[in-house]
């Protein structure tokens, strides 16, 4: 797999970690443990962030606008596929985010709405990143030339400083950790839902 690609699948890896570990405070929450909801903006803000604004923005900015050009059009097939799973990814933590900034206690209704939000987003991002892992992006190396794979490394580079800026790719990786370490992922819940997620053939 070529530098750009292998960016953005190594990148796959931490937000499968950190949906692993929202998946473990969701069950919580629906056996009713105690949740803060300083939690709730710590995913919401990694998710809108690391995961939508960097890793989405590469793909959508960078990636699908070259396999457009390269016969992937935008209004339908896989790359259309891709960009309303990332729409859909969006609306639920966008719950997330309201609720999270809120004050006080999480209200019966709000831990409900966290339960039914991060529980649909935890196995949306799974068979995502499988679909684009298994079929996206081998479609695109054997599509794209290897002198443009190498330009969209370097414009991925450029995306990460002038777009996110200097040093908050550190700090997510920072916060993944420390909500990684509070609520562990369930190994054997990741891997049932990594089984489960679907026919990968299905995009």
């Amino acid at each position: 797999m070529v530098e750009a690609l292998e960016t953005l699948m190594h990148e796959h890896r931490l937000i499968e970690q950190v949906a692993g570990s929202l998946d473990t405070f969701v069950a919580n929450l629906d056996r009713q443990a105690e949740a803060d909801r300083q939690t709730v903006r710590d995913y919401a803000d990694f998710f809108r962030t690391f995961t939508d604004k960097c890793h989405h923005g590469k793909e959508e900015d960078r990636l699908f606008v070259l396999m457009n050009q390269f016969g992937f059009p935008k209004e339908f097939g896989p790359v259309a596929v891709m960009i309303a799973e990332h729409r859909e990814g969006r609306d639920h933590i966008g719950v997330l985010a309201s609720i999270g900034a809120g004050d006080g206690p999480l209200t019966d209704d709000e831990r409900q709405a966290v339960i039914e939000h991060g529980g649909a987003y935890v196995p949306l991002i799974r068979a995502h990143i499988m679909k684009e892992d298994n079929i996206l992006y081998p479609m695109a190396q054997q599509a794209i030339p290897p002198d443009e794979m190498d330009k969209l490394a370097a414009a991925m580079e450029r995306f990460e400083r002038d777009e996110m800026g200097e040093g908050t790719h550190e700090r997510y990786h920072t916060l993944a950790e420390r909500l990684i370490e509070a609520y562990p992922p369930d190994a054997s819940r990741m891997a049932e839902g990594a089984a489960c997620v679907g026919c990968p053939g299905h995009m």
